[in-house]
């Protein structure tokens, strides 16, 4: 047999979790909430059930939910996008990411990656033909190291990708980062895909610097969005992702002999809900309280937290208890302390094993305090 991913296993997230169901761990790994949704999500879904919103919707997603997002763009940056021409509905963020590369990525071309990575991008660049050139953060605050970047492209570069608010290390960044970037692509025909899925858990005050918000970066840029993270449905698996509109058409070439188009219901669902700004504006201050929560419950422990300024996810340094990998700590954890959580070196092609771990903090304030008395019972 010869595999198109010889370097893929399975996912780091499905490893965690099914190691946690099997001790019976508090599982800290994989980034969902626990929380419940908004019943009017729910009511909006069966309403739309009833009312025979069952088939097809347009390919590129239902037009009032596509309208809807166009003037949230508007409102949160300042920006306008055309509905028909520049968002486009999918089954989630990955599936959005991946279609991205797809549809920019030949054989021979070279996509700049920052790691830690979301474990989706390099094997969805390889798949493709391409070559990932992965470039560390600067450890310990994760910032890109824009020198290093700029030795790295050359006529081969196709395109960069971005992440903000980070996954894994809540790094977000800053609008110094984004006029370097668009210096550094100038005279180029670089393309951006940002991963922006986290939008709205961007924490202390912080802007959220969205490629939108940059004229030249919005012109060469796919930006995919999440509903999932938004409003406590992953499981629904629908995004979206806007982007300049020749581009689109290609990215579209391809979603149609994909999934073609998402679920009718929910997106009917999401148009109406969407009318309801503060379900996200207030999602910041709600998700920085379980951050905060978790620090308060885990000084009972012997890990120290590092800075996270956005998305689910904090790390945690073990390097005052352990010099072992990652990997063998954060398998411990689980056999010793009914604790899971996500080894960073997964986010790495070349792991430097800082010793860090993901710990999720958008769980209900008794699940994470029993995870730190947990730990902390066990000697961690």
């Amino acid at each position: 047999m010869r595999s198109k991913l010889p370097q893929s296993g399975t996912t780091i997230f499905t490893v965690m979790s099914e190691l946690a169901a099997k001790h019976k761990a508090i599982n800290l790994g994989q980034g969902f909430p626990d929380f419940p949704m908004d019943e009017a999500l729910i009511e909006g879904v069966h309403r739309a059930m009833k009312d025979n919103l069952n088939q097809y919707t347009h390919m590129n997603g239902y037009p009032l939910l596509r309208e809807r997002i166009a003037e949230k763009i508007a409102a949160l940056y300042s920006v306008q996008v055309h509905p028909d021409k520049n968002i486009t509905i999918t089954p989630g963020g990955t599936y959005a990411l991946y279609t991205a590369i797809t549809a920019l990525v030949h054989p021979g071309d070279e996509v700049i990656v920052f790691e830690p990575a979301y474990d989706s991008y390099i094997p969805t660049i390889e798949i493709n033909g391409g070559k990932a050139v992965a470039i560390p953060l600067s450890y310990p605050d994760y910032t890109i190291p824009w020198d290093v970047v700029r030795s790295k492209i050359n006529d081969k570069t196709r395109a960069i990708i971005l992440n903000s608010p980070h996954n894994p290390t809540g790094a977000v960044l800053t609008e110094n980062d984004m006029r370097t970037l668009e210096a550094v692509i100038q005279n180029t025909d670089i393309m951006i895909i940002s991963d922006e899925v986290y939008e709205h858990l961007v924490f202390n005050g912080l802007p959220h610097e969205s490629v939108l918000k940059y004229p030249g970066l919005a012109a060469r840029s796919f930006a995919v969005y999440s509903f999932g993270k938004v409003y406590n449905c992953t499981g629904w698996k629908l995004g979206y992702v806007v982007g300049p509109g020749e581009w689109m058409k290609e990215f579209r070439k391809i979603h149609q002999f994909n999934c073609f188009t998402c679920n009718t219901p929910m997106q009917v669902a999401l148009a109406d809900f969407l009318a309801v700004p503060e379900a996200y504006t207030q999602l910041a201050k709600k998700m920085q309280a379980q951050k905060e929560k978790l620090e308060g419950f885990m000084k009972a422990t012997r890990f120290s937290p590092m800075k996270s300024n956005g998305s689910y996810f904090q790390l945690y340094s073990y390097n005052a208890m352990s010099n072992e990998s990652e990997n063998d700590f954060a398998v411990k954890l689980i056999q010793t302390a009914g604790v899971a959580t996500i080894p960073v070196a997964a986010f790495y092609r070349n792991p430097p094993n800082h010793h860090v771990l993901r710990f999720c903090f958008c769980k209900k304030d008794e699940v994470l305090e029993e995870a730190a008395n947990k730990l902390a019972m066990a000697g961690y």
